[in-house]
């Protein structure tokens, strides 16, 4: 029975994973580390608060746990040299250089964590990858750490997480599945079973799923392409419906009574964002490309141009509904998270729509309930379209949103949190610059209610 349990990487499926297993398994240490130490000082902060990832619950989770059997920390040698099962949740972002660039995932951290592990480890250890990898990582993984020399035996298993950001305490706790994959030896069935007693501590075991190995890896890839492609999907409808007279929205709730579609991921939005979406996608058609099937990777990667032209569709709507200039014209956004309920940014729609606006000269003032400024000043600098100095002359980043929307000339909504629909929108509308212009990126709010105070609204397919 496993005791000690190491996690390398305390981001965002990493803290929030390793918390809920502590949690569920108060006989199982288990220790998640770290090399950045402001990351692992928040993880460790008594303002439960300042908690380096924002999830519902998760503040509830790590106050149970915390100290008992779930510690935070930056010495990753001793973790690894105690630990029994040792996840891999480092990040896999899409390379930037090189063989692949733009399209495959970027391996270096899941090296440096392979063989930091073949380094210290002393005794046999299960290695698990948590990480989102391309198929066969695992052979990558287990060739490092099978040439050590030190007499240690390896075994590698692979367990994608299946986490929506916003609901991933919820989704842990009541997980649809949990995906356990293997080698078929005898001593790859023993890892399996001992990561699947872990689990079914609090997860009933008609809902653990062992495979091998590969079918894992490539499972977690095709469960994000198929998300992806129901969203570019109805995006693609969208489009079409603004220029026929049909209402997406009525559109999306016909066919999702269609028992063989469902009703989920078929709301039309400005785009999808997230660390996941794009990223595994992009690396699904590099892995097809490499293997020559050329019309796959086209399939595929049309999910990816759909998504990019409605984020450059809604920048080029507001444009030309304001007299085709924002030149220092304000824009207020309300949100920049790529969804509610998270503080992650990573492929946010509203960086894109910002980035597009700022090139037009527009004052773009954000507001967003989880996102520091700091952020997103990051995610534009990233971009590199323009220096630091010039973002910092065009973005404006408000305390509350009421300071955002003041003398507005339009305002975007481009992440559905639910305080928006809260808002007093009369007293917005007092505040803003006349006409004043509501883009909803979300069909998130009652087209009526603004229009009747003196909106006007537009909003994604309707």
């Amino acid at each position: 029975m496993i005791k000690n349990i190491c996690c390398i990487g305390a981001g965002y499926v990493g803290g929030p994973t390793m918390a809920v297993i502590a949690q569920k398994c108060p006989h199982i240490k288990v220790t998640v580390v770290d090399l950045n130490q402001d990351r692992i000082n928040a993880w460790n902060d008594l303002d439960l608060s300042k908690l380096p990832v924002y999830e519902p619950g998760l503040d509830k989770v790590v106050e149970e746990a915390r100290g008992r059997n779930l510690f935070f920390s930056t010495d990753v040698d001793k973790a690894i040299d105690e630990a029994e099962m040792i996840f891999i949740s480092v990040n896999t972002p899409t390379k930037t250089y090189g063989i692949g660039k733009g399209m495959a995932a970027d391996l270096k951290y899941i090296e440096l964590c392979a063989r930091q592990i073949a380094r210290v480890a002393k005794t046999d250890k299960i290695v698990v990858e948590k990480s989102t990898l391309p198929v066969r990582t695992a052979q990558a993984i287990k060739d490092i750490l099978d040439h050590t020399g030190n007499s240690v035996n390896f075994q590698i298993l692979s367990n994608p997480e299946f986490l929506a950001e916003g609901t991933a305490i919820e989704d842990l706790f009541s997980p649809d599945r949990v995906l356990i994959g293997g080698d078929t030896s005898s001593e790859g069935e023993k890892a399996i079973n001992s990561l699947v007693e872990v689990y079914a501590n609090w997860v009933s075991r008609d809902k653990i799923l062992t495979t091998n190995v590969w079918s894992s890896e490539l499972s977690k890839l095709t469960a994000n392409a198929f998300l992806a492609q129901r969203v570019s999907s109805i995006n693609a409808m969208s489009e079409l419906c603004e220029k026929t007279g049909a209402d997406v929205n009525e559109v999306a709730k016909a066919i999702g009574m269609d028992s063989r579609i469902g009703s989920k991921f078929l709301k039309a939005s400005v785009g999808f964002g997230g660390s996941c979406f794009q990223k595994d996608i992009l690396n699904l058609v590099y892995i097809a490309k490499s293997y020559g099937l050329n019309e796959v990777a086209d399939y595929w990667e049309q999910v990816i141009i759909m998504n990019d032209h409605q984020k450059r569709r809604f920048s080029k709507n507001i444009i030309s509904t304001l007299y085709n200039t924002v030149s220092g014209k304000k824009i207020a956004f309300l949100g920049w998270a790529f969804k509610k309920d998270t503080n992650d940014t990573r492929e946010s729609a509203a960086i894109y729509v910002a980035d597009d606006l700022i090139s037009e000269q527009a004052l773009v003032a954000v507001y967003d309930p989880q996102v520091q400024e700091k952020q997103i000043l990051s995610d534009l600098n990233y971009l590199e379209t323009r220096t630091e100095k010039e973002n910092d002359k065009y973005i404006f980043v408000a305390s509350n949103p009421y300071v955002a929307v003041e003398n507005s000339h339009a305002i975007a909504i481009l992440t559905e949190w639910d305080e928006f629909k809260g808002y007093d929108w009369q007293k917005i509308y007092d505040s803003m610059l006349k006409p004043a212009f509501v883009f909803d990126g979300r069909n998130l709010l009652n087209k009526e209610q603004l229009e009747s105070i003196g909106f006007i609204y537009q909003s994604i397919g309707s």
